[in-house]
């Protein structure tokens, strides 16, 4: 933990916390964790990087630390990137570092289409910067589940029955293969599940990875990814839900961008292969501030 605190938004506060060491002297790194609503706590591993910039980390409105008022009408991309907005102006941020991850890459890249001043780089993490792409991708990988697996799923979806015990259990298969390809500890299962927001997920995507209803379904940015002038790093997991294809695409529309492929890794690179992903990260960080 590092200096921890709370500012105001449209809506409630956010909490935030600002990791750092006596010889942090680069450029900060600021974390958007995915979801959307699932706090910063699968973040946390980034925190090693502080032992060279400082590390700031930030729970969105609606999950974790922060506030969880009730409004629905909170939830939209168009208010999470104003929240963005004052929390660089609040803690003084006027040269950064971004990473975002999963639905955290739709937050940068809505950011960065605001042109900001500042932002030293972006890196886009298992990003999503196409909905319908992102389901044709899960749909392709769903044909690759377990027949009766496929079935649960189908049925379900279809009968309105996605909070059902059966349908939980059918997409944790789906998980297992492209979301965690390694086992959570329970501590760490039961803290995610207490910081997850539940409205803030049903209400922008909907009831599974694979299965969008919300008001990001139709969240498309791949005609204005060219727009992004920021040095960029795409980065996804071999087998990861945000598939290589579609990673390496979203790279190609962004001028002098990075590409990586974390082998073995899905969803969760910062778990399944740690090491290799932060000397990843590190290495371009450091490659932007020289």
């Amino acid at each position: 933990m590092g200096l921890e605190g709370y500012i105001t938004v449209e809506g409630g506060r956010v909490w935030y916390d600002r990791v750092s060491s006596e010889n942090h002297n680069k450029t900060p790194l600021l974390v958007l964790h995915g979801g959307p609503g699932s706090a910063h706590l699968g973040m946390r591993p980034l925190e090693t990087l502080a032992d060279e910039r400082e590390v700031i980390f930030y729970d969105q409105l609606g999950c974790g630390h922060s506030d969880r008022p009730t409004d629905k009408s909170l939830w939209t991309t168009e208010r999470y990137v104003e929240e963005l907005a004052t929390l660089r102006k609040e803690l003084n941020l006027s040269d950064v570092h971004i990473l975002g991850h999963s639905w955290g890459t739709m937050l940068l890249c809505d950011y960065l289409l605001t042109k900001p001043t500042g932002v030293r780089s972006a890196i886009f993490s298992s990003p999503c910067l196409s909905a319908p792409r992102w389901v044709e991708d899960a749909n392709r990988y769903r044909e690759d589940l377990p027949a009766e697996i496929q079935t649960v799923l189908t049925r379900c979806e279809e009968n309105g029955t996605t909070d059902s015990e059966e349908y939980e259990k059918a997409a944790e298969v789906y998980m297992k293969r492209h979301v965690c390809r390694v086992e959570v500890p329970k501590e760490a299962r039961e803290a995610r599940k207490w910081a997850f927001g539940e409205e803030v997920y049903q209400t922008m995507w909907g009831p599974s990875e694979f299965h969008a209803t919300g008001v990001l379904k139709t969240y498309d940015r791949t005609n204005r990814l060219h727009e992004i002038k920021e040095r960029s790093l795409f980065v996804c997991g071999e087998y990861d839900e945000a598939s290589p294809d579609s990673t390496n695409y979203y790279h190609s529309l962004v001028a002098g961008s990075e590409f990586r492929v974390m082998t073995g890794c899905s969803h969760s690179p910062l778990r399944e292969d740690p090491d290799a992903y932060l000397a990843l990260i590190r290495a371009f960080l450091n490659r932007m501030d020289a």
